[in-house]
């Protein structure tokens, strides 16, 4: 099972991510980064994860 991600929004647009789910604008999972400035800083295993990648971003892009 997969976290399959369509959105990741930075914590200073957590308006409009709520906004998105609740107009229900998304087709996977909606991200906020709250403690980090990017995507991917918390991995622990980068192989595993590019493994799984296309499944993650499954929905990017569709909304």
């Amino acid at each position: 099972m997969h976290p399959t991600l369509s959105r990741v929004y930075p914590l200073t647009a957590v308006g409009t991510a709520t906004q998105d789910v609740h107009r229900n604008r998304h087709s996977g999972k909606v991200g906020v980064l709250c403690l980090a400035p990017e995507e991917g800083l918390g991995v622990r295993d980068p192989e595993l994860r590019e493994r799984h990648l296309p499944s993650i971003n499954r929905f990017r892009g569709q909304d």
